[in-house]
């Protein structure tokens, strides 16, 4: 055989090719069975034979002791011979025994077949398998984390596309928006601007990132893999000639006739060079082979925009509190790295060292232990790559922004008090608000807000210096929100007119006064609703409203109070007010059976006079003159939900508000707003052409005592669309915690959490 002038690496030459490595290295790996099973064969052919020598021999040996004195004095000696025997039965006794030697040697040689050969190669062959399967598992979880690292790059590219969206929804609701609204909608466009520059700025960071991993798992993590793997198949090919040389020098020690044939074939095994198999391999798998392109910034389809980070000042602060998180734990994982891979350093030399005959131990331990210490620095090396990237990716487009800045010392927090945002002034909600306060100076905000504070924390404060700070950063988060669109200049001499005098429903109009009602909302000693009016705190100063001076030096804010959803009714020529009644139509087909019902076609519409209240019917009225109105099965019909109450204006008494163009749940949401057929089944649900076979029962048992604690249940789905809202599905039982109390708004409690829906959206249970 030829001699290997350059030894090739898996690593270098095959790049992305573990499944058929992998492959080769099962099938090598799974040939130890045969080689076992060859020996075993043997090992019974040597026993079967050393027994039919042992017996040939007893035979002939009392045959010979039959015919010794005949043939060696003869039949009618003179003298009797006594023990005495001839040469030549001298020589066929040594022969004999010779004979019992060697079929002892045999049965010693059988034995040796398996206690020396066999037995080695099975646990040789469950050692190796089970080290294989190791890569085998690295492998895959390399792969999973590519395959991962990539999602979460498309995540990260829907979530800049939707925010995107969001952007040119609120430009949109400028454009649309009246006078009195302009202010806040664009404040909303702005901030929603920031928010689309942040996520700009991750989607970026997220592809340089993405990049980076794929760089180093085409060209470090899979080379290595493939390296390992090689190494694992020509460890297995030295050991297997091993077990070869110990069979040949058994084989030879009994058959010393044999000795120049077995020679000359323990001569040819050394030869069998375990890097022969991989050139032979490698030769013939090699095939072109390039890198995937690199990942690049996709404009949104509708946001157009370049790749170009946002350096506002915002986004500088954004970007500054990456970059400090990012340049602070690269010291400690690079020194994590050098320890890890000081460790995968040893174990590889000490590797090469048993592979050289200089050191004892056993190499697939020590094989295992450098695996170990091998995931190990791969898990540190991706943290501080990740972080190195993020590091140079902000420096290289903003510079080093983090110069000068003094971070807030931030720890997790349970407020069980009210508690609000020092940066966005917003309450932190929840049974038991979380959200992060700095131990030095007492600054205090949301979790998602981390990221958006300045560097700016002025060192450890004392109580009363907190105290202050709290203020001054709260009334600086209050001047930085949007303006109400009814405050008015205040003023008098009716400065103010109209405008000053109505009462304010927006969120922002309630910042000042929220801080003394606690999760229950206890508003109604400080408002009033009579009719359509809702007056709230507000005291006149000639025509101007202003907030009830014994609330200002409050930070947090009332719940918005919506109005009733009777003041959103648009009346009819007759002055009905038929129109606040849900609608619906039919979904099958029903004929009356009884007294009270009434017949329906399939996709007539009708109004809901009243609802299922447990029975299983409801009563409707079928739109269309001369109409009776009449029961039909609840399960036949699909009724739309009513609109919530709107948050954003007094109805009617409102010059903002038209009584033509009535607000709904969905302008706040941006039209969230869905039927039962909607929510079901994503958009439209589909006509059923058979009604169920029977219908329920009328008059079914109600409940015939209310329990301690009331419950209450969601008659259609609701998507929170504030702060202090929650929301619900279709059927979820909550629990009631504050009644309606005239504002069209109910508080329960549910999985989702604590918080107020529309109070037509759900029914006591």
């Amino acid at each position: 055989m030829a001699e290997i002038d350059i030894a090739p690496a898996f690593g270098a030459e095959l790049k992305d090719g573990y499944k058929p490595v992998n492959a080769w290295v099962t099938n090598g790996i799974a040939w130890l069975e045969d080689i076992q099973s060859f020996y075993r064969e043997r090992s019974a052919i040597e026993k079967e034979y050393s027994q039919k020598l042992n017996a040939l021999a007893k035979k002939y040996f009392e045959k010979k002791a039959r015919k010794q004195s005949q043939l060696s004095v003869g039949d009618t000696p003179t003298v009797t011979p006594g023990s005495l025997e001839s040469a030549s039965m001298t020589t066929w006794t040594v022969q004999l025994s010779t004979l019992e030697n060697r079929a002892q040697e045999h049965d010693k040689f059988s034995t040796q077949l398996i206690s020396s050969l066999a037995q080695p190669l099975q646990n040789l062959q469950n050692r190796y398998e089970d080290l294989r399967k190791h890569h085998a598992d690295y492998a895959a979880k390399l792969e999973k984390e590519r395959d991962g690292c990539y999602a979460d790059l498309k995540k990260t590219k829907g979530k800049y596309d939707s925010v995107c969206q969001e952007v040119e929804n609120k430009r949109k609701k400028i454009e649309s928006s009246f006078d009195s609204s302009k202010n806040k909608a664009q404040s909303a466009y702005a901030q929603q601007m920031a928010d689309m520059r942040n996520m700009k700025n991750t989607y970026l960071i997220a592809i340089n990132v993405t990049n980076k991993q794929k760089e180093r798992y085409y060209h470090e993590y899979v080379p290595d893999l493939l390296d390992s793997l090689q190494a694992v198949n020509e460890s297995r090919t030295a050991t297997l000639n091993k077990l070869w040389t110990t069979a040949s020098g058994l084989e030879t020690e009994m058959l010393t006739r044999s000795t120049k044939l077995l020679e000359h074939l323990t001569g040819e095994i050394p030869r069998n060079n375990p890097v022969l198999d991989s050139m032979m391999f490698v030769r013939h798998n090699a095939s072109h082979w390039q890198d995937p392109l690199d990942f690049t910034f996709e404009p949104s389809p509708v946001w157009l925009d370049d790749d170009v980070m946002a350096n506002d000042a915002q986004s500088k602060t954004f970007l500054m509190n990456i970059l400090s998180k990012s340049k602070g734990s690269l010291n400690e994982l690079r020194r994590e790295c050098d320890a890890k891979r000081r460790e995968v350093e040893g174990a590889k030399r000490v590797r090469q060292a048993i592979r050289e005959g200089k050191d004892r131990r056993d190499e697939v331990d020590v094989v295992r232990a450098m695996f170990y210490h091998q995931e190990n620095l791969h898990e540190a090396e991706r943290r501080m790559f990740t972080a190195e990237v993020e590091v140079s990716t902000i420096t290289g487009s903003v510079g080093d922004v983090s110069v000068g800045m003094r971070n807030h010392a931030f720890k997790n927090e349970t407020f069980r008090l009210p508690t609000n945002c020092d940066l966005c002034a917003d309450r932190i909600w929840g049974l038991s608000a979380k959200g992060l306060q700095c131990t030095d100076c007492g600054f205090t905000c949301h979790t998602k807000c981390e990221l958006k504070v300045p560097a700016d924390c002025p060192g450890e404060l004392n109580k009363e210096q907190r105290k202050t700070a709290k203020a001054e950063r709260q009334a600086a988060a209050q001047a930085a929100s949007p303006p109400p669109v009814n405050g008015g200049d205040g003023g008098g001499g009716g400065g103010g007119g109209h405008r000053g005098s109505m009462p304010g429903l927006q969120r922002s109009d309630t910042m000042g006064s929220m801080n003394t009602l606690s999760s229950g909302y206890a508003a109604s000693a400080n408002r009033s609703v009579s009719g359509t009016t809702l007056t709230e705190n507000s005291s006149g100063g000639g025509g101007g409203a202003g907030p009830n001076p014994r609330m200002s030096s409050s930070s947090t804010r009332h719940r918005v109070v919506a109005p009733p959803p009777a003041a959103y009714i648009k009346p009819g020529s007759n002055g009905d007010t038929s129109s606040d009644q849900q609608k619906g139509k039919m979904l099958y087909a029903y004929q009356a059976t009884g007294e009270g019902e009434i017949s329906i076609a399939e996709g007539d519409p009708f109004t809901l006079l009243e609802p299922d209240d447990g029975s299983g019917w409801i009563k409707i009225s079928p739109l269309g003159f001369g109409s009776t109105p009449g029961l039909v099965p609840a399960s036949y019909a699909d009724v739309s939900p009513p609109d919530p109450p709107s948050k954003s204006a007094p109805p009617e008494t409102s010059p903002f508000v038209s009584a033509a163009d009535p607000p709904t749940a969905g302008a706040d949401a941006g039209g969230s707003t869905t039927s039962l057929s909607d929510a079901a089944g994503g958009g439209g649900a589909a006509k059923k052409k058979v009604g169920p076979a029977v219908a329920p029962r009328r008059g079914a048992a109600k409940k015939s005592s209310a329990p301690a604690v009331k419950h209450v249940e969601a008659l259609y789905t609701y998507e929170a669309n504030g702060a202090d809202e929650t929301s619900m599905e279709e059927g979820e039982k909550l629990v009631l915690c504050v009644p309606d109390q005239g504002d069209g708004w109910v508080e329960v409690e549910g999985k989702s959490g604590r918080g107020v829906v529309p109070g037509g959206w759900v029914r006591e249970v």
